[in-house]
């Protein structure tokens, strides 16, 4: 595997090397010791799916607070997703900052999300499915969220009125003081 740090420090694209023949191609999506040769945080306990019928659903900005905070490596299995993630770290010098890496099943590519940041997607094709591995065991009471258009961060999401979730409508302005 190849990893590329983007411009949120602690942040990487992890492409395949995959090994090509007549068959198709083989590659590793998970190793631990190569996670753990970096530092990251490899202790992955729980797997999700999303499946989302229609081209610019949203999901997300969602996060887990406190000791609670999980690492994510997410993939888009199917189709294809502008994938975001948003430092909530008071600390740190990119705080409020995003980036956004497109995510596509025929690329085979996965994000590594470290523990501090939100996360969300936007499907850019309908019939998209994504993959994540998570560091934590979801825990309803620690789930958090943020407004996916709140102007705190300024995000340019690609397709305008995305189809919403209730509860990702019901987010407040951006407060850092309830972010923990």
């Amino acid at each position: 595997m190849k990893f590329v740090e983007v411009k949120l420090p602690g942040v990487f694209v992890v492409e395949l090397e995959r090994e090509t023949d007549a068959r198709g191609f083989f590659a590793r999506s998970w190793c631990q010791k190569e996670f753990q040769a970096r530092g990251f945080n490899s202790n992955l306990v729980q797997c999700n799916i999303s499946f989302n019928r229609k081209k610019g659903t949203l999901r997300g900005l969602h996060y887990q607070a406190g000791s609670d905070a999980e690492v994510k490596l997410v993939r888009c299995t199917r189709g294809k997703v502008y994938d975001v993630v948003v430092d909530i770290r008071p600390d740190s010098a990119t705080f409020k900052k995003w980036c956004a890496v497109e995510l596509a099943a025929d690329k085979h590519t996965m994000l590594y999300i470290p523990a501090g940041f939100a996360h969300g997607f936007q499907t850019l094709e309908d019939e998209t499915e994504v993959f994540y591995q998570m560091s934590n065991f979801y825990k309803p009471d620690s789930a958090r969220g943020l407004r996916w258009n709140d102007p705190a961060f300024g995000i340019r999401w690609p397709i305008p009125n995305p189809v919403l979730s209730a509860k990702d409508q019901s987010y407040k302005d951006f407060n850092s003081k309830v972010i923990a």
